[in-house]
């Protein structure tokens, strides 16, 4: 049997706000639909599940972010996750100017929870609070190469 991460699937109060956020990161939209029906009901195992989607991908072409926005049943509000909670934790991605990167999200009103760390000379990282509360960790590499 093989395996592969096909993409991680985050559920967002607003999703061009949320595609507006990831794509000023540097994602590409892949496509967009509204998604309705007995098939998705089953998949996602909730009745009468009615989303519109979003699939982005990296530049490099290797990850994917579903972001859904539901219709119906309306969604369920809850606090944002905290970095110490057991469950879906963050997405992370590597960037090559974190500085750059913090510009971006801050033009979305998104800041880091504490600041930026260095990890042994080997990483600048940072996680911040993106669109629905969602935690984004970027990294920057500082042995390049």
């Amino acid at each position: 049997m093989t395996i592969k991460l096909e993409n991680v699937g985050i559920a967002v109060r607003d999703l061009e706000a949320t595609i507006a956020f990831f794509t000023d990161l540097g994602l590409t939209v892949m496509g967009r639909d509204t998604v309705s029906g007995d098939w998705t009901d089953t998949a996602v195992g909730l009745d009468g599940n009615h989303a519109k989607i979003a699939m982005l991908q990296t530049p490099d072409g290797h990850g994917r972010l579903e972001l859904f926005e539901y219709i119906h049943p309306e969604a369920i509000e809850t606090e944002p996750t905290l970095p110490n909670e057991i469950g879906m934790h963050r997405v992370a991605f590597s960037v090559d100017d974190i500085d750059a990167a913090l510009a971006v999200a801050a033009k979305h009103g998104c800041y880091p929870l504490r600041g930026v760390a260095t990890y042994l000379d080997v990483y600048k990282l940072s996680y911040l609070r993106g669109p629905s509360g969602i935690i984004v960790m970027l990294a920057e590499a500082l042995q390049k190469g």
